[in-house]
């Protein structure tokens, strides 16, 4: 089924799942190029651009022996707004990242929040305009979190 086919809003669904994957892929450039021309929001943190944004996430997290995070981003609760005729979007939606490493229990979530997100449709196609993360809960985040200097 092409792109054209699929309701505006399931193509931002697509979207923000490929934002999961690609994370927890390890496919740091991929998840860069998200979001080329948007903004990536968490906490204190305000970036744009592909390059800045593989580069913050490559400094952040653990890449394991399998180059993957051995992690699953689950976004649920899902909600999108669509304006056609402006073409842009908003959407809200919570995560839950589970974690599984040699060390910690099979199955741990190491974090949940939320997402608060604006998508523009740039000739025919939906993109990121701005991600905003916020972490509302963390769990054992050893093996997902490279240890971050004192300040």
């Amino acid at each position: 089924m092409s792109s054209a086919s699929l309701s505006s809003a399931r193509q931002i669904e697509n979207l923000i799942a490929r934002y999961s994957h690609l994370v927890d892929e390890g496919d740091f450039a991929g998840f860069g190029a998200l979001f080329d021309e948007a903004d990536f929001v968490s906490g204190e943190v305000s970036l744009r651009g592909a390059k800045a944004i593989e580069d913050l996430i490559g400094s952040m997290l653990v890449v394991h022996d399998d180059g993957t995070l051995r992690t699953r981003h689950i976004t649920t609760n899902i909600r999108i707004e669509v304006d056609e005729a402006d073409d842009s979007a908003v959407a809200r939606s919570y995560y839950s990242i589970l974690q599984s490493v040699p060390g910690l229990l099979p199955l741990q979530m190491v974090a949940g929040g939320r997402y608060r997100d604006r998508f523009e449709r740039r000739d025919g196609t939906w993109s990121f305009a701005r991600r905003e993360v916020t972490i509302d809960f963390t769990g054992d985040a050893r093996y997902h979190l490279q240890e971050q200097p004192a300040a």
